[in-house]
């Protein structure tokens, strides 16, 4: 595969290694001439939009691309552009597949060497990032980039279609699904398709009969997280839910409040296929279903 290089920077000029030179002051004084003039060129290397200092032409060269936005390098396989050289060869081996960096531990190989380092704090445990705010500490600094607009409250990601916006951008891809239709993760079982592969690992637990949460208290054990949390309601005695008409208490999510409201709103949501009568619970419709004789749910044929 070949590689577009533009002309090469000049190279600083070769200076000659020499004995260090010496002058005497009227005050007879040493003066180190050589350190001086090392430390005057450096000064002549200023980029003059940021006034950084440089030691050498090239790299002054390669910091300006960073202002003008100069991307000399280019892939001749997908045709994207970069400003360094060092970051072309990098995005090539998206191309050629290479991954010289493997990790020892796992065998999982990468592309390159921040992305190794980034993984193989999974093994070390290593979190070098944390929350000023909060304390929370992090593999990653996008981890902790994302983390602290819990604390700003920054959401940079909106919907195009709805404008519901969203602190990363993952969350509003997946969120677009909604918009979309789109359920890319499927059960290899059972064929049911999911928008988020995260749904899709806790449908699977139907299959496999798994229960990784269980519960402190009584050693019960559930399929999802959000059931543990309920039951362990029973032994704390919590009941976050209150109804804002009555103030009635409740253990359950908000789907349990719903119904409760029906109480105070007179909603009748469950309607009687047969005679149209209308019931406010599911388990009204049901003890009504048998008053209609082709209806009656335990029936017996003999």
């Amino acid at each position: 595969m070949s590689l577009y290089r533009p002309p090469p920077d000049p190279e600083p000029p070769q200076i000659k290694e020499e004995q260090e030179e010496i002058c005497i002051s009227h005050e007879e004084e040493p003066l180190v001439l050589k350190e001086e003039t090392e430390t005057f060129i450096k000064k002549l290397l200023k980029c003059d939009t940021c006034g950084k200092n440089f030691q050498y032409q090239s790299k002054l060269n390669r910091h300006l691309r960073a202002h003008t936005g100069e991307k000399p390098y280019f892939c001749v396989t997908c045709g994207k552009r970069f400003s360094q050289m060092i970051h072309l060869r990098k995005h090539i081996r998206i191309h050629t597949g290479e991954k010289p960096h493997p990790c020892s531990i796992c065998g999982n190989k990468f592309n390159d060497m921040s992305a190794f380092k980034s993984h193989m704090r999974i093994h070390t445990g290593e979190r070098p990032y944390s929350c000023s705010t909060c304390g929370k500490s992090f593999s990653q600094m996008i981890h902790l980039k994302i983390h602290m607009r819990v604390h700003t409250g920054e959401k940079p990601y909106p919907c195009d279609m709805c404008e519901k916006r969203f602190t990363n951008l993952i969350n509003l891809k997946t969120h677009i699904r909604i918009h979309t239709g789109e359920k890319p993760h499927s059960c290899n079982i059972c064929g049911k398709t999911f928008r988020q592969n995260s749904t899709l690992q806790t449908h699977l637990r139907i299959h496999t009969g798994a229960k990784p949460y269980s519960c402190s208290a009584c050693g019960k054990r559930f399929s999802h997280i959000k059931n543990l949390t309920t039951h362990s309601r029973i032994h704390t005695g919590e009941k976050p839910y209150t109804c804002s008409t009555c103030g009635k208490n409740f253990s359950q999510d908000l789907s349990t409040m719903k119904s409760h409201r029906r109480i105070h709103t007179g909603e009748k949501p469950y309607i009687c296929s047969s005679c149209g009568e209308r019931f406010s619970w599911k388990s009204g419709l049901n003890f009504h279903l048998r008053i209609h004789p082709s209806e009656k749910p335990n029936h017996c044929s003999t």
